[in-house]
């Protein structure tokens, strides 16, 4: 009789490879990365404004303006996508709850360094803000994705067309629809920015319809843009500092 041939045992696998990033998607990743990399291009022009090098309105010029848009706009949405995505791979409440404590965390820490730079105009309610608070308020919809599309589009027309004095006071600024723009340097409101990230949670649920394009996507998605993309908190809070640093040695 022949014998059964034994069994070979699999190699161990790295610690990277039996931890596989769950709910990850590396055009995903590589669009948030695009993100960053704008992030970056614009703080280092407003620190070159900043430190008179160059000339240029950031308040009032309609190129700055839409670039700052641009750059929410695609952190935001991607925040609506990521919870879905979150969700679709079981992840449990612990893993969330967590991301928003250190999301938090982090824009207290923001809202200090800003204060130590820019005492006048510190960040309030800046983008780190805005993700924490916007991923409570839309987590109860991640299952409905149509209300949460109709909801997104109705916030995002209100908060771009309603103005109240209301809102205008230091206490409730944050929530959006006042007359001018409070004295900050980063200003997120839930309205429009919240119907932004439920917006987001739509086009998280459509992912699996473009299947095809989403699989030639990921395959085609630079690994360094996808690598910003995975660690763009920690990007965000230290770029700053380095710019800083670099143009005080410089100018």
């Amino acid at each position: 009789m022949s014998r059964r041939p034994r069994r070979r045992h699999a190699p161990p696998r790295s610690p990277a490879a039996a931890r596989p990033t769950r709910g990850r998607l590396a055009a995903v990743d590589a669009l948030r990365g695009i993100g960053i990399v704008l992030m970056v291009v614009y703080h280092f022009a407003f620190d070159l404004a900043w430190f008179r090098v160059v000339s240029a309105d950031f308040n009032h010029d309609p190129f700055w303006l839409a670039s700052r848009a641009l750059i929410v706009t695609i952190f935001l949405a991607l925040v609506g996508v990521s919870l879905v995505l979150a969700k679709r791979a079981h992840s449990g409440p612990q893993p969330f709850w967590r991301r928003v404590a250190l999301i938090a965390a982090c824009a207290i820490l923001v809202s200090i360094a800003s204060y130590l730079t820019f005492p006048q105009t510190f960040i309030t309610f800046g983008i780190l803000h805005a993700i924490a608070v916007t991923s409570v308020l839309a987590r109860p919809l991640l299952g409905l994705p149509r209300l949460a599309l109709a909801l997104g589009i109705v916030i995002v027309a209100v908060g771009m067309t309603v103005q109240l004095p209301l809102f205008d006071t230091p206490w409730l600024n944050w929530v959006g629809m006042m007359t001018h723009k409070p004295a900050t340097e980063d200003y997120v409101p839930l309205f429009p920015w919240l119907g932004v990230v439920l917006i987001g949670i739509a086009l998280g649920h459509a992912l699996p319809r473009v299947q095809r394009a989403l699989d030639a996507a990921n395959r085609s998605a630079p690994a360094w843009l996808a690598w910003l993309g995975r660690h763009s908190l920690i990007i965000y809070l230290v770029h700053q500092p380095l710019l800083v640093g670099a143009l005080r040695v410089v100018v």
